[in-house]
């Protein structure tokens, strides 16, 4: 009796919890169905009168020929690419610092790892100017954004591939290799498929830190028809001339939902990255 009243009040804790942290979530979805009134007198997730102005209006074109759809096309053009050069990126890395042992590894190794205390902000300047002069500022093909990932630019995701590579047995490698594999052969053959956890969490990481990232699209993207969703939610936001807020919460809405379905569908594979890590 006692077992199940600890468990009945274990189970009460988490949904009361999970209540409290889906209530953003549930009103911001309320809200896009409320007009200003609404959403600044009260807190409910009821609506008072349901209004469908703020969908109606962000399907509408704004400045330079561009609306929500458009904004969430241009997010993908560059987040795409970017999953998945980082993955191939930081996947050769490691494997390369993980299972080779050559001069300076260890120093190299180092210099990876201090990479991690540098702020992004201080790079942001000279990848700038860098950029500037190959002539790759509001590039078509978001040049600046997807190239750096092609060399494993993300750290963190080189140092999390390089922890689980470690949990892969070593004997794998030398059974292949008495079969006549080769090094690419033996990663994706042997290697890849016991990563599949730590892959696709990288993976997805680095879809929602792009995805909302605002800094890096406002710095190399000036045309207005290739903004992503990040900066296409800024344009609404007109100080001057006031604007709904029911609007932004739309665009807010429609730029999480692949976020939160890409999340709901690889979750499972988040314990066993952090079980084998840990």
């Amino acid at each position: 009796m006692k077992k199940k009243i600890r468990i009945f009040t274990v189970y009460l804790i988490l949904i009361l919890i999970a209540m409290i942290m889906l209530y953003p979530v549930l009103w911001m979805i309320s809200a896009t169905f409320k007009s200003n009134s609404d959403i600044f007198s009260d807190i409910s997730l009821i609506p008072h009168k349901i209004t469908l102005s703020g969908y109606k209006a962000v399907l509408r074109d704004y400045g330079g020929d561009i609306n929500i759809l458009k904004a969430m096309l241009n997010t993908f053009r560059y987040v795409v690419p970017k999953v998945i050069f980082t993955v191939i990126s930081s996947l050769l890395t490691a494997y390369g610092l993980v299972r080779y042992n050559f001069k300076g590894r260890k120093i190299i190794i180092a210099l990876l790892l201090s990479s991690l205390f540098l702020p992004e902000t201080v790079l942001n300047i000279p990848k700038f100017v860098m950029f500037n002069n190959f002539g790759w500022v509001d590039s078509p093909s978001y040049l600046p954004m997807v190239v750096p990932s092609a060399f494993a630019d993300e750290t963190c995701f080189v140092f999390m591939m390089m922890q689980f590579m470690r949990g892969v047995p070593g004997e794998l490698d030398e059974a292949a290799q008495l079969d006549g594999c080769s090094p690419l052969r033996i990663l994706f053959s042997i290697i890849l498929p016991a990563m599949k956890p730590c892959v696709v969490t990288c993976a997805v990481f680095q879809f929602i830190w792009s995805s909302n990232d605002y800094l890096s699209p406002l710095l190399y993207v000036n045309t207005p028809s290739r903004y992503p969703s990040s900066v296409f939610i800024k344009m609404f936001q007109d100080i001057e001339n006031g604007f709904d807020w029911n609007q932004v919460m739309v665009i807010s809405l429609v730029s999480v939902l692949p976020s939160i379905a890409i999340y709901a569908f690889t979750q499972k594979y988040f314990t066993d990255n952090i079980t084998v890590i840990g």
